[in-house]
């Protein structure tokens, strides 16, 4: 079973290849939620996250001889950048398989740490599978993301880290997939009872609940989320007996809290953090009394695809109520639409977008439906608007 002292031996092991990324006091968030609030911030760390701090030491820990036949993974992106970056230090040959329509920044940053890059599935677990194969044909070290006691003591040395930085912290918040980096950090709590370890993972991806309450790791049922990075089936047996025993907590977040999050991270705290690695400010925002201060917000990773902000960004506004869609029906005469424009221009709301609809079975003669997409100063002011327009005789429907 792995321990803190694993997780001391990996902290010198690690000293000249990581970055001791910084705590950062945040006074958005302290304000915001009434606690001393820090981040820290592994999406400042090298490849964008705290995956390096695990593959290195587990490559680190293999004989010449098996270096010598390579290592192999499975990721859609931050495992990927870890274990190529690690492989490329240590002098062994990476094999990376990654999902179909993995976004590609994060494949050319695999392959610019030196990895071999094969497509294989449509998501990680059918990757996985392949990377499994390519192992038993080759002799290659399969390097799993979260399930080997290597990994845990290089990621748990971001809590040896958090302990350092903030000797007060009472509360660690931590995205949780698989469990590797959750539980590496809980196992401070050998050194520091005192501290409170809360996993958090997306609602509509949560694995641990259902494995808690069973005392097994139980495959979970998966649906669509924005945080891949800790859209995790099942949790690994390794991490999963660190967590049964060690968390105090497991509690899951909505895409409107972690897009929320992921904005505020970047408005107020100026940190670009990919979905997953808002996580944990999604959790603090969403209940602020749970959770006794000083507060720690573990940033986990700020690999975001472009495309996949733009998206983020809008979710997040519309959730924040300062992006909107109004539906406005009225007769097809000259000077309708021009009267609804006038008066959202009144309002001081932003028109983003128009289009007409004169085709909807719903429609009455000589009817039609105009979309709005609007942006507001958020959610007091979008209501406000939409009550004076339904005031004004506009039919919002």
């Amino acid at each position: 079973m792995v321990d803190l002292r694993d997780v001391e031996a990996a902290r010198d092991l690690l000293a000249p290849v990581v970055e001791r990324t910084p705590m950062a006091h945040s006074r958005w968030l302290s304000q915001r939620v009434g606690t001393d609030v820090h981040l820290k911030c592994e999406n400042l760390q090298r490849t964008g996250s705290f995956k390096i701090r695990g593959a290195y030491v587990r490559i680190a820990g293999l004989s010449d001889a098996e270096r010598a036949r390579g290592v192999v993974a499975a990721s859609a992106g931050n495992h990927a950048q870890g274990v190529a970056l690690a492989a490329q230090l240590l002098g062994t040959r990476a094999t990376i398989f990654m999902p179909d329509g993995a976004a590609l920044p994060k494949v050319a940053a695999t392959r610019g740490y030196g990895a071999d890059v094969e497509f294989a599935g449509t998501g990680v677990t059918e990757a996985l599978v392949h990377a499994k194969a390519f192992a038993e044909r080759t002799g290659a070290v399969l390097i799993h993301p979260f399930d080997h006691e290597d990994v845990l003591a290089g990621q748990g040395t971001v809590g040896l880290e958090i302990i350092e930085q903030l000797p007060e912290v009472s509360t660690v918040l931590v995205p949780l997939g698989g469990g590797g980096l959750a539980a590496g950090i809980a196992l401070l709590r050998e050194r520091r009872p005192d501290v409170s370890v809360v996993g958090v993972q997306a609602a509509d991806a949560a694995a641990y609940p259902g494995s808690l309450a069973e005392g097994h790791p139980v495959a979970g049922v998966m649906g669509p989320t924005m945080a891949d990075g800790i859209a995790v089936a099942e949790p690994g047996l390794i991490p999963f007996e660190v967590i049964a025993k060690e968390l105090d907590d497991v509690v899951t977040v909505s895409e409107d809290a972690m897009s929320a999050a992921l904005i505020g991270l970047l408005e107020r705290a100026k940190m670009l953090v990919e979905p997953s690695g808002a996580a944990g400010v999604a959790a603090l925002l969403d209940d602020p009394d749970r959770f006794a201060g000083p507060v720690v917000p573990v940033l986990s990773g700020g690999n975001i695809d472009a495309l996949l902000l733009l998206d983020v960004i809008r979710h997040g506004l519309a959730a924040a109520g300062r992006f909107m869609q109004l539906r406005v029906r009225f007769s097809d005469r000259p000077g309708e639409l021009m009267r609804l424009l006038t008066d959202l221009a009144a309002l001081q709301v932003n028109v983003l977008d128009v289009a007409h609809d004169r085709a909807a079975d719903s429609l009455g003669v000589r009817e039609v439906e105009v979309a709005v997409q609007v942006a507001t100063r958020g959610p007091d002011h979008a209501a406000g608007a939409l009550q004076r327009l339904a005031g004004l005789g506009h039919r919002l429907v």
